[in-house]
């Protein structure tokens, strides 16, 4: 005899909506359809079809492949082929706030997402690295990022914000400054895909080109289209968008941002081809210190920057509180830094001036005079709280548990008179402690 699943009476071979949800997300019997019906409920199941977000359908994907996979047994204390008793720790490919499903609902794990990394060390080191004596591999946070996704890092919820290139560039850049973004990839709607990104940068480099002097508007920036500017810049060498399909290694995800010199890395589902999400430093550093926190570091971790070399200490671009916008702009594009530290005729750091700070030029639409000085300009930042700092002296640990907690992208080097002494960036750290990892065992 057929067996039929219903939901209040209604035979689910009518309703192509729920049958297509069963297809995807097959039960053993009727009584298990009720969980099924809950997701209908809180919205999961409401958009099947061509309109179904690139997002939700990896992650249906995902979630669908691992259905299939038998559970993952709880976490016991196991022993290292040295005979060394230790207490594994599992640690989620995904940050906690990414382990539910919409509205809360828990999601089926694989055991390829969920690892731990006493397991991972211990399966990529020889036996010998277990002994007591031995401490934990310089090359940890490679191996670690080798063996995740890019899908581990994708939030269950996020906002993706998409130009086409037929829109005016004034209002892309609005658009950006009311969502709190710095970038966004650029749709060709003639070509049917997306062609590049729209960043900070971008936005600097218009002014450079349009600005003549505060008596002459800049009408190009209320009339160009984002098309117009493409063609402007189609001359350098990356004028394509520099993407990663969810599936490669966050160790790829990382080479391809500090190969590139590029922030921001779009997330392309190759399947579809519709972007999915945006890698950024900070995400990937944030990443790193919530799977680690509470484990042994390597031994390098608590040495001073100034001893493993990490940062900028020589040559530093910096600016003075009367130097015009204009000139600093130049400085952001020739010297090809995120942020100019502000000095006084002491070299002492008082402030700083940010790409991002650019944008509130576009936000309260001042960009017609860039000649005042930075320091005016910078009152039109809505929210600072201070120049954050580190001394030469301050371990690699201390460095980043600041960075993470400021919820910034650089900390200023400074001595104990507040002289500026260098910068380290989300860049220098992932590239040290990613790509080339101090220690014999360099890869």
């Amino acid at each position: 005899m057929e067996k039929r699943f219903s939901w209040h009476g209604k035979d689910t071979r009518k309703d192509p909506a729920r049958k297509k949800l069963l297809d995807t997300y097959p039960v053993g019997d009727s009584e298990d359809v009720g969980w099924i019906e809950r997701l209908e409920r809180r919205g999961r199941a409401k958009s099947f079809g061509p309109a179904e977000s690139a997002s939700r359908k990896t992650q249906d994907k995902m979630r669908t492949r691992s259905l299939s996979q038998p559970e993952h047994p709880q976490s016991s204390p196991t022993t290292s082929p040295a005979g060394r008793r230790m207490t594994s720790r599992y640690v989620s490919s995904s940050p906690p706030d990414t382990e539910k499903g919409y509205d809360g609902m828990p999601l089926p794990l694989s055991p390829s997402r969920l690892q731990t990394v006493d397991d991972l060390v211990l399966e990529s080191m020889d036996d010998s690295w277990a002994d007591e004596d031995e401490e934990v591999p310089p090359t940890v946070f490679q191996e670690f990022m080798r063996a995740h996704t890019c899908y581990t890092l994708l939030p269950t919820s996020s906002k993706l914000v998409v130009f086409d290139t037929k829109l005016h560039v004034k209002k892309a850049f609005l658009a950006l400054v009311h969502n709190s973004m710095r970038a966004a990839p650029v749709w060709d709607s003639t070509s049917q895909q997306f062609v590049g990104m729209l960043t900070v940068t971008d936005f600097i480099n218009i002014l450079r080109f349009y600005y003549k002097s505060p008596l002459v508007h800049m009408h190009e920036v209320e009339e160009h289209r984002i098309q117009t500017w493409r063609e402007l810049k189609a001359a350098e060498p990356r004028p394509y968008l520099v993407s990663i399909d969810p599936m490669q290694s966050l160790y790829q995800a990382v080479k391809h941002l500090i190969e590139h010199k590029i922030h921001r890395l779009a997330v392309m589902d190759s399947e579809i081809g519709n972007a999915i999400y945006i890698i950024t430093h900070k995400r990937l550093v944030h990443f790193l210190h919530e799977n680690f926190r509470g484990l042994t570091p390597p031994s390098f971790m608590t040495k001073t920057i100034r001893e493993l070399s990490i940062g900028t200490f020589q040559n530093i671009a910096t600016i003075q509180e009367d130097t015009s916008v204009i000139v600093a702009l130049n400085v952001f594009t020739e010297r090809r830094v995120s942020a100019l530290p502000i000095v006084n005729e002491h070299g002492m750091v008082v402030d700083i001036f940010a790409k991002f700070d650019v944008m509130s030029l576009a936000a309260e639409r001042t960009y017609s005079n860039l000649d005042i000085p930075v320091k005016e300009a910078l009152q039109h930042r809505s929210w600072f709280e201070g120049v954050h700092t580190c001394t030469p002296m301050d371990s690699l640990q201390t460095v980043v548990d600041r960075i993470i907690e400021k919820q910034v992208h650089r900390l200023v080097i400074v001595d104990f008179q507040k002289h500026l002494v260098g910068i380290i960036s989300l860049s220098d750290i992932l590239k040290f402690l990613v790509l080339n990892p101090v220690g014999p065992r360099v890869l």
